[in-house]
């Protein structure tokens, strides 16, 4: 669906690599800007093998690297001239650092009028917070994520998974896709600003507007493994792990018929979920012994989902790839790397009639394309190119 598109990625660590690898997916041509001597810091995320790193591949994939020193001002002139032959600019550096490079969506667009450039921060690219480094659990702590999550009187959590990167990423692939349509009608470009806490922020489906709906009487809070509204909703001890399961009124006499007691029906601190609310302890009770019964996590979960109960297994992620609804859609891939060989990722996440990209999408070398890009999009000479690279603002590595 991208083919024909041509991006430009001067993004590093997450939240850009993000957005762009959803791109590459979808056949668009990403040139990835590297600085040099080590480019992207993730190359060298552990774990690694043959100083090869999985979370660079699983993110990098496909992707063309361009290895220059935007930091001086030739190599900032080369990122100019290559921005008025690409569609699309996707950059997560703290708000106003390409504007000193001359690398804004002004100066940019001024030679590119129908250029998109999208840029992912932490706080966005205006307001009083637009100036501050952010990271993932920043981003968490900031959004309100962290204080709904852990047990009520322990400490907030975080996440453990890059969730406001990944997040963030997201939400600009999509933009990206409605701004190349748009241009498709108008003919113009546009800046695109994308923050990490705004994107978190949008995920609260109940906690923003139930406090003021309720004049206060709802509080958002830590729910620890229950959650708030509902009874019973959250993970219970399983014969195994954890088993997560979720019944609202439509599906309470589900649950009834799977533990065999169709008599908690009309039981008074059953009957509602306002009562099973306020009889939660109880009600888990009944639930976990029931589970107990079963030798397995599975024979339980089976039970459960023949009698209609909305329910399913905690997976670890590395359990995860060899669950058989993952690997029929496709939501694990394994894919093959001449470094690290075959390893697992995780797969596109959206699904269309048309076949995407399999396993045949290699993470580049650094700076392994400077020649190919330098000549075929601006035009550079072999000689033109070598003496970039003897004057250093090239760079190149095997890993």
């Amino acid at each position: 669906m991208l083919e024909g598109i041509t991006v430009l990625d001067l993004t590093q660590y997450l939240a850009g690599p993000a957005v762009t690898r959803l791109m590459v997916e979808m056949g668009a041509e990403v040139i990835k800007v590297e600085q040099p001597p080590y480019g992207d810091p993730m190359r060298s995320q552990g774990p690694r093998r043959n100083r090869r790193s999985g979370f660079f591949v699983q993110q990098n994939r496909g992707k063309k690297s361009l290895c220059v020193d935007i930091r001086r001002p030739e190599g900032a002139n080369l990122i100019r001239r290559l921005a008025s032959h690409v569609d699309v600019v996707v950059e997560n550096f703290t708000p106003g650092v390409l504007e000193g490079k001359g690398l804004d969506y002004a100066t940019l667009s001024a030679d590119n009028p129908g250029l998109i450039m999208a840029s992912v921060s932490g706080f966005g690219q205006t307001g009083p917070g637009s100036d501050l480094r952010c990271f993932d659990f920043i981003a968490q702590g900031y959004a309100g994520l962290m204080d709904l999550t852990g047990e009520p009187d322990g400490p907030p959590l975080f996440v453990g998974t890059g969730l406001a990167d990944t997040n963030a990423g997201v939400h600009a692939f999509a933009a990206i896709g409605y701004a190349l349509f748009n241009r498709t009608r108008t003919g113009r470009g546009t800046h695109i600003d994308v923050s990490m806490v705004d994107a978190l922020f949008h995920v609260h489906e109940t906690a923003v507007q139930a406090p003021a709906v309720s004049d206060g009487e709802y509080r958002p809070r830590r729910q620890g493994r229950h959650y708030q509204p509902v009874s019973p909703a959250g993970s219970f001890h399983g014969p195994e792990g954890w088993i997560v399961l979720l019944c609202t009124v439509n599906q309470i006499n589900s649950l009834w018929d799977a533990l065999g007691r169709p008599e908690l029906a009309d039981d008074p601190r059953f009957d509602t979920n306002d009562g099973r609310i306020r009889h939660r302890d109880e009600l888990t009770a009944i639930i976990e012994e029931w589970l107990a019964r079963f030798d397995t996590d599975a024979e339980a979960i089976a039970a459960l989902q023949e009698a209609g109960v909305p329910c399913g297994p905690v997976l670890n992620p590395a359990d995860a790839i060899d669950d058989p609804m993952f690997v029929e859609r496709g939501t694990v891939r394994m894919i093959d790397d001449p470094f690290i060989g075959e390893f697992p990722v995780p797969g596109f996440p959206i699904r269309f009639d048309d076949t995407l990209p399999q396993g045949d999408l290699v993470a580049p070398l650094l700076g392994e394309h400077n020649r190919e890009i330098l000549t075929g999009l601006l035009g550079l000479d072999g000689d033109e190119v070598a003496e970039l690279e003897a004057r250093g603002l090239l760079g190149s590595k095997d890993r």
